[in-house]
């Protein structure tokens, strides 16, 4: 999952890019608000990190550019400051902001600022159909039956591999770690390897067969349900 952190102090951006990376995020680091613009807009990230204080264009007016593209708004923006009066924090929460962080800052909080963001934040296929039955490339999952048919033929997932295609399919386009997957199907605690996801996902495409291309592999990153 790649997140953007937008900072014009290198420290700060190091800091930041080095604590997220343990945290198993694809960081991408910029010091400018037109460089975010940029970076935004040729592959959108899971989230925005994002400093007030920037030469050029400021944080709020890239927060507000955001939040305004439709193709773009799903976005989350934590917002990341020294400046605490309640008017500047007022003023990123007025223009879309989901999160707001002042300096200085815990790492771990920062983390878990994020964290809760992705978690409360739709995918950018938010208008695919959500109900207890579904159907994505021509695989269709219904939920309550915990069943998953393509073309008709009931296809015999386990129930970890059935919960793994659920959650790819419920955010098409997104990269999901292996250790993200982990914590979306299991809960942060369950004790499973990386490795072992990755023999879900073989088992899930071998059992799709012809279908089974939906489910990509994103190198050095993880996985996602193509985009729809």
């Amino acid at each position: 999952m790649r997140i953007l952190v937008v900072d014009d102090e290198p420290d700060i951006l190091e800091l930041i890019s080095y604590n997220l990376s343990r945290e198993d995020y694809l960081v991408e680091a910029v010091e400018t608000g037109e460089a975010a613009l940029e970076s935004i807009r040729r592959e959108a990230p899971a989230l925005v990190v994002l400093d007030v204080m920037l030469p050029g264009l400021s944080g709020i007016e890239v927060c507000r550019i955001i939040k305004q593209d439709e193709a773009l708004r799903h976005i989350p923006v934590v917002m990341l400051t020294a400046r605490t009066e309640d008017s500047d924090i007022v003023s990123g929460l007025e223009v879309g902001a989901d999160d707001y962080v002042t300096k200085p800052f815990s790492p771990k909080v920062l983390a878990a600022r994020i964290r809760t963001a992705l978690r409360r934040t739709p995918g950018p296929e938010e208008n695919l159909p959500r109900g207890d039955r579904y159907t994505v490339h021509g695989i269709t999952i219904d939920v309550v039956r915990h069943q998953v048919s393509c073309d008709g033929v009931v296809v015999p997932l386990s129930a970890t591999e059935f919960a793994i295609l659920e959650f790819l399919s419920r955010n098409p386009g997104w990269v999901f770690s292996r250790t993200r997957i982990i914590d979306a199907i299991r809960g942060e605690d369950y004790p499973v390897t990386e490795r072992s996801v990755d023999v879900q996902i073989l088992g899930i495409r071998k059992k799709l067969g012809d279908y089974g291309h939906a489910v990509e592999t994103v190198r050095g990153v993880g996985y996602r349900m193509k985009s729809v």
